[in-house]
């Protein structure tokens, strides 16, 4: 039986030229590099300097995932950007990117599910590819996490970065099998009574402003390797495929111990993950193809790999993508 599956045949990513190490931090913060390290593995992450909206950094992810799929901006009929920290109110940040990227008329929008962002956008790209709405998509995860940030908060400052990351899906035949090229399985979930677990105390219709992240991280953890073991397992189990076969394992960048939990829980390898949180830190939905780019670009990822995504965010939200590349 012929299918049409969505494929990732680009892979692009932009990271700002700032780097604030651990040691920066604790000249304002009352931490230091041991301490950071030691309870998330994060050594340094990369902040968007003050005239850099978040449409900037995913302007140049897009242009880098154009490039590696060896499409143009006049092919991109579909853009959904993934993120928590907008340039504006509205419009959409995806609108933003396609007139500076100068794409045409087309379908463009943001989705918000927080750090869950960018394997939520796939599965919207998904509708839209692999039922001919689409023929080139971007799907951007894209985020300037450190405006959100209370400087005096030493349990939340120090985890977070910012940057962009974004592929490029179309439309490839398959014969509806886990040995097809593209998207095969999601799991998406969501637990809204978690709320007060990890939130940003702002809003427009609330207190009329952007307000600041607050996280209670002890009880984060707990529920990130329980709920992401879970989505991961149904990825799986719904594409028929064991775990053990994966290649890759991309999670979502928040905490190296967070990531070696969720490893060992599914009884995945620990050599097949790639982890970008000791350089990167927490970007939010950038993390995932940040760490997708970074894993292709040093020779680890290759093409007809099966790859397994996941992530968990406020809300909370959580999911899983497992994909052939």
């Amino acid at each position: 039986m012929t299918v049409i599956r969505s494929a990732v045949t680009g892979i692009g990513a932009y990271l700002p030229p700032k780097i604030v190490t651990n040691d920066d931090l604790s000249k304002f913060v009352d931490t230091s590099d041991e301490w950071i390290v030691e309870r998330t593995g994060i050594r340094q992450r990369h902040q968007a300097a003050e005239d850099q909206a978040v449409s900037d950094l995913a302007l140049e992810a897009a242009r880098s995932a154009l490039e590696a799929a060896g499409r143009t901006a006049a092919e991109v009929d579909l853009i959904i950007v993934a993120t928590t920290t907008p340039d504006l109110t509205f419009p959409a940040t995806a609108t933003i990117v396609q007139r500076k990227l100068g794409a045409p008329v087309g379908i463009a929008f943001d989705i918000q599910a927080v750090c869950s962002g960018f394997v939520y956008a796939l599965s919207v790209a998904d509708g839209f590819v692999a039922r001919g709405h689409s023929k080139c998509a971007l799907v951007i995860g894209a985020e300037a996490m450190t405006r959100l940030m209370d400087w005096s908060d030493r349990g939340t400052c120090v985890l977070f970065g910012d940057g962009a990351g974004a592929v490029v899906l179309e439309p490839r035949e398959g014969q509806g099998t886990t040995a097809d090229q593209g998207l095969l399985s999601f799991a998406l979930r969501a637990d809204g009574t978690k709320q007060d677990l990890l939130f940003v105390d702002g809003g427009p219709s609330t207190t009329g402003t952007v307000g600041k992240l607050r996280m209670l991280g002890n009880q984060v953890f707990k529920h990130a390797v329980v709920n992401i073991s879970e989505a991961i397992r149904a990825a799986a189990g719904s594409a028929g495929v064991e775990i053990a076969d994966v290649d890759w394992f991309i999670p979502h960048q928040a905490n190296q111990r967070i990531l070696q939990g969720v490893a060992h829980r599914v009884g995945l390898d620990e050599a097949k993950v790639i982890s970008t949180v000791a350089i990167h830190a927490n970007t939010s939905a950038a993390s995932i193809p940040l760490a997708f780019a970074h894993g292709v670009a040093d020779g680890r990822i290759k093409p007809g790999q099966l790859l397994l995504l996941e992530a968990m965010g406020g809300g909370l939200t959580w999911g899983a993508c497992l994909l052939r590349l």
